[in-house]
């Protein structure tokens, strides 16, 4: 498996954390799975993690392949049947050079537009030069890598189209969905209202806008897990920021199982985030029942599962949460996103396909 980024290995997000649910999944399954990653501080080039062989190398993420070509002897040295990216990057075409005669296949986590980029990149924008050698050599090294591919999919319906125009693909990919576990609810939902925020709190997570919220309803419980790694002054302020709302808890970076725990208490997650595409969390907050409160609609996640805060600001967040807490409309609706993800995102049945595509692949 190709990431861009692993659980346990540095800063990560939702890329990490489902590349590593999978890995582990097809492991159970008696394959030999290697993970290939950015080196982090302190990772050594190969460690065994979990019964996962784990190669890193340095590596800038998305463009610079004359940098780092040597690194496609790692590749080589893998020799895996075939290459599965979690996210097309640079990664996906030094796997190409170094095993060609191997199958490569490319899942679509977050396919972004120039317009996406500038949102990731804020708010440090870079000038407009930049940009623009940045797009022609991502589009010249990771899309011709994903043009190659022998397989292509995407882990949500609706950014089906928008890879294929991305990417100019000749062929729609499919879909082949991210995996969530579904685990015994050890916590019943908190009879006070309660609301969480899961991940990182960089600048386009907008973890401020959870804050504010926190302000309009004294009367509800907000748990803001996560951190911001990669900025301990930014992480500081906020947590500073919390500690001064007597109803805001910020219990920092949190385990699997933690994570979990606060789900299960929690009556919606809330994610404040500019820009997303279909995140691990709304499938993780779906499995332990939480209604979605969220300025993305990925797969019409919020607007079927919850409140679809569509312009995106305070007043936009003060509306939604204020609809789902009124007469527990969010009790029904995280009932029916429970459903859905056990119907399309199920563990089990995500790996079982996996694993036909993969045969499927290999027998052509």
């Amino acid at each position: 498996m190709i990431a861009t980024e692993l659980r346990g290995f540095g800063p990560f997000g939702g890329f990490g954390v489902l590349t590593h649910e999978i890995a582990l999944g097809l492991r159970d399954r008696g394959l030999e799975v290697s993970v290939v990653v950015p080196r982090q501080d302190g990772q050594r080039p190969v460690e065994l993690v979990d019964g996962l062989i784990v190669y890193s190398y340095p590596s800038p993420l998305y463009s610079g392949l004359h940098l780092v070509r040597i690194y496609k002897t790692v590749y080589r040295l893998v020799d895996a049947d075939i290459y599965h990216s979690e996210e097309p990057s640079l990664g996906t075409a030094l796997a190409q050079l170094g095993a060609p005669d191997r199958k490569h296949i490319v899942t679509f986590q977050d396919p972004r537009t120039i317009q996406d980029w500038r949102k990731q990149w804020m708010p440090s924008l870079p000038n407009k030069l930049w940009q623009l050698k940045f797009m022609l050599r991502y589009q010249w090294e990771v899309g011709r890598a994903v043009r190659r591919a022998d397989a292509r999919y995407c882990q949500a319906k609706y950014i089906i189209e928008k890879a294929a125009h991305i990417f100019r693909l000749s062929q729609k990919p499919g879909f082949l969905p991210n995996p969530v576990r579904f685990t015994e609810i050890r916590r019943p939902k908190q009879k006070t209202p309660t609301v969480c925020f899961v991940g990182r709190w960089d600048p386009i997570k907008r973890p401020e806008l959870f804050l504010e919220l926190a302000g309009r309803f004294p009367e509800v419980r907000f748990i803001m897990v996560g951190a911001c790694l990669s900025n301990s002054t930014r992480d500081m302020q906020l947590r500073e920021r919390a500690v001064q709302l007597r109803n805001v808890e910020a219990p920092g970076w949190m385990s699997h199982d933690e994570i979990g725990e606060v789900l299960d208490q929690s009556w919606v997650l809330i994610n404040t985030s500019s820009k997303e595409c279909l995140p691990v969390t709304y499938l993780e907050a779906a499995a332990h029942k939480c209604a979605i409160l969220s300025h993305g609609n990925a797969d019409e996640f919020a607007s079927d599962f919850g409140y679809w805060a569509k312009q995106g600001d305070l007043d936009d967040y003060v509306r939604g949460l204020g609809y789902l807490l009124d007469q527990h409309r969010w009790r029904p609706l995280g009932e029916k996103a429970y459903s859905y993800v056990l119907e399309v995102h199920e563990y089990n049945n995500v790996i079982k396909r996996h694993l036909e595509v993969y045969q499927e692949l290999l027998e052509k």
